[in-house]
């Protein structure tokens, strides 16, 4: 089908404006496979729409196009020890795409947040404003460069998660924030479920500033972490950021608190150790398909015995256990009703199938089905912003 290259605001205002039939959007097509399955329509691209149009370090502010790779920006706050906090996933070669190639456009539009999520918030958390194109051609914009002078009605989280089906966004403002001096992770090692889940908890609820929390299984763990720490063993990571002295200190105090056997990565090892967690490395490569699941972090041990009661199923669990990513095999319905069960019985949230063969996706609903009272505000702000059902028609939904 025929690409839109677009390379500028008002030539997409134009373009869609002047549309006849609906239209795919796509940054740089690396979350190509998330969702259902495009279909077969003219394709709207953002990649040469790019570019840090503004960067105030001071202000802790940056402006970007949305086709701007994620890579691009985090090398340019690097350089003045800055970042963006909420650690956007590289999800392209999970989905089969080249690493570093993302968009900061398809992060935001997937609201994709790392293992900092539950420290610092979500990718929402962090988009002070932006301009878009709505379904009827027209350039708007929504909040500010500063928090302080956003008002009016909160459009960075409608945006944010949307999956380009609202409208399509030209220019983002993103806070940033200082990266830490020093990362530390200790690593328990060897801990069942139950025992993870209580270590998790305890370090999370006291003082001493954890910034991620994950419990990985013994067969996943190699795929984490190049020392290899406790091989053959369950590890449950906890991360400490901040000044080295801190660290330091509250290192010793979070190991006399939890005790067990221990280990340590420093700050290279940890934060090579922490990308990978929210790249979901240890699926890259295999054929089975994906669920990233979003329930309550005290029904985790329910969840994790269901899903590896799933014959050739694997599950790990970040954010304190409040996220799960899962492979299981992709035999045509990728285990949705086991998948979506177990969620339910671990007190509720929603199972998204990130990835999978596109049969498995046209058979599936990749995002959990919502009730009908929500799904029928879903269609009423979707009818407000594209009332010509322009943008994405069945990405998210059929």
């Amino acid at each position: 089908m025929t690409n839109i290259n677009i390379i500028s605001e008002a030539q997409l205002a134009e373009v869609v404006a002047s549309a006849t039939q609906p239209l795919n959007i796509e940054g740089r097509g690396t979350k190509r496979g998330f969702g259902r399955p495009s279909l077969p329509l003219p394709t709207v691209s953002l990649a040469a729409l790019s570019g840090v149009t503004a960067y105030e370090p001071a202000e802790l502010v940056l402006d970007a196009k949305p086709g701007t790779t994620v890579a691009d920006i985090a090398r340019l706050l690097a350089a003045q020890n800055q970042e963006l906090a909420f650690e956007p996933p590289d999800l392209g070669p999970l989905l089969g795409a080249a690493p570093d190639a993302g968009s900061i456009g398809g992060a935001i539009a997937c609201n994709l947040a790392g293992p900092r999520r539950l420290k610092a918030g979500g990718a929402r958390d962090h988009l002070l404003g932006f301009s878009a194109v709505s379904g009827r051609g027209e350039i708007f914009k929504a909040g500010g460069r500063v928090v302080k002078n956003v008002t009016g009605y909160d459009l960075c989280k409608l945006m944010a998660g949307s999956f380009g089906t609202l409208a399509i966004m030209t220019a983002l403002s993103l806070k940033v924030l200082p990266a830490p001096e020093k990362t530390r992770t200790l690593l328990l090692l060897g801990l069942d479920h139950a025992a993870a889940w209580e270590a998790m908890t305890k370090a999370l609820s006291s003082g001493h500033e954890v910034s991620a929390a994950a419990y990985v299984p013994a067969g996943l763990a190699a795929a984490l972490q190049e020392e290899r720490l406790g091989d053959g063993l369950t590890v449950t990571a906890l991360r400490l950021e901040g000044t080295a002295l801190s660290v330091a200190d509250r290192m010793a105090a979070l190991r006399a608190l939890l005790g067990g056997r221990t280990e340590e990565l420093h700050t290279a090892n940890s934060r090579a150790f922490w990308r990978r967690i929210g790249d979901v490395a240890p699926f890259v490569g295999d054929a089975r398909a994906v669920w990233r699941i979003s329930a309550p972090p005290s029904g985790g041990v329910t969840l994790a015995q269901a899903v590896e009661s799933i014959p050739g199923a694997e599950i790990y669990f970040d954010w304190g256990g409040g996220l799960a990513w899962a492979a299981v095999p992709d035999t045509g319905d990728a285990a949705a009703a086991v998948i979506r069960a177990a969620v339910a019985a671990a007190g509720g949230g929603h199972a998204t199938l990130v990835r999978a063969t596109d049969a498995t996706r046209a058979a599936v609903p990749p995002f959990q089905p919502a009730p009908p009272p929500l799904a029928a505000l879903e269609a009423r702000i979707k009818n407000v912003f594209d009332p010509r059902g322009l943008f994405n028609p069945g990405r998210m939904w059929a």
